[in-house]
């Protein structure tokens, strides 16, 4: 009997065949577009005084760090070439590679949070915003929007996870083949119903992790931020929605690696037992992503420590009453006309 899938042979990353331009990227644009209308419905119903103008600046400011950051860390510590963009770092921005356009290959989460806190950092000082007040309210809506970028992985085929004998395995095209002289391929091919000749290289069924992380990620913690939590921001800290987001994403993408296969390259960080990356071995064996997932979750415990002890009204700058009246005073013009 055969327990697993094979990868939807009309599922293509590009939208249109031929024409460089991906799925990956148009849900990059969707994830960018609903942290957008999130936020701007939030400030709408008083959460946030901010006007259209200051809300355009601060979101130019954090996508830009957001996608410089997630590439220079997706260089610095999940590429083997990192020497050569060294001596040529314009490299790392460069869009095309041997004549083809491949887009921007490779982008770290975690650098871009860190480049996208950096960029929120500059907006909010160039506008004399409090900076943990904006990012209580735009971190309630990031998760539902990370939730798209997961399925352009999904759609790019891309990120797969450990092999697994489950029915809900997935078998991705460009996944490497694994040699069936190793008994624990043998093994797996067996259970799933998979045919092979001994020596063959066999793709086996993975883990669709970037499902798992769409979900966890993306949805279940928007669920958790948006509905739980946010109705509280009034009564907490400034930062405290902040807080949750990395601690809740540090914990829930900390599981998930256990059933997303590491990096090509790097393996695990940490390895208590012997194993193929592949296959799913100890709770001891970390990876890279997992250790920047604990720095997450104990920045995200410290900083909800070290927050002063005022409610989110407190940190509002002293003309916010005035900023408020001129973004619901725009808002009901453009419903006049």
């Amino acid at each position: 009997m055969v327990a697993y899938i094979h990868f939807p042979s009309w599922i293509h990353p590009e939208i249109i065949p031929g024409l460089p331009v991906r799925w990956y990227a148009l849900m990059y644009l969707v994830a960018f577009a609903v942290t957008y209308l999130l936020f701007t419905w939030q400030v709408r119903r008083g959460g946030l005084a901010i006007t259209t103008t200051q809300t355009q600046d601060l979101f130019l400011f954090a996508i830009t760090g957001l996608i410089l950051g997630a590439r220079v860390f997706s260089v610095l510590f999940y590429n083997d070439e990192w020497l050569m963009y060294l001596t040529r770092p314009w490299l790392i921005f460069w869009p095309w590679q041997n004549g083809v356009f491949v887009g921007l290959p490779g982008m770290s989460y975690h650098g871009g949070v860190v480049g996208a806190v950096i960029g929120g950092v500059i907006a909010c000082r160039r506008h004399r915003l409090g900076f943990f007040r904006v990012a209580d309210t735009i971190v309630a809506g990031i998760p539902l929007g990370y939730a798209f970028g997961r399925l352009g992985n999904f759609i790019n085929g891309e990120l797969w996870g450990r092999v697994t004998t489950q029915s809900w395995g997935i078998v991705f095209p460009h996944a490497p083949g694994l040699s069936t002289r190793l008994s624990w391929v043998r093994d797996v091919a067996d259970i799933v119903g998979m045919e092979y000749a001994r020596g063959d290289l066999i793709n086996l069924p993975r883990h669709p992790s970037q499902l798992y992380e769409a979900f966890g990620e993306g949805i279940l913690l928007w669920l958790v931020l948006w509905f739980i939590l946010r109705p509280r921001r009034g009564s907490s800290k400034n930062g405290f929605l902040l807080s949750a987001y990395l601690i809740g994403y540090g914990i829930i993408r900390f599981v998930i690696e256990y059933f997303r296969e590491p990096d090509a390259g790097i393996g695990y960080v940490i390895a208590a037992a012997e194993s193929p990356t592949a296959l799913f071995a100890s709770f001891g064996n970390i990876s890279l992503g997992q250790i920047f997932c604990l720095l997450m979750i104990i920045g995200g415990i410290l900083l909800y420590i070290l927050l002063p002890k005022k409610t989110s009204q407190d940190a509002v700058p002293a003309d916010a009453k005035k900023r408020q009246k001129e973004t619901t005073r725009s808002h009901h013009g453009k419903h006049r006309h």
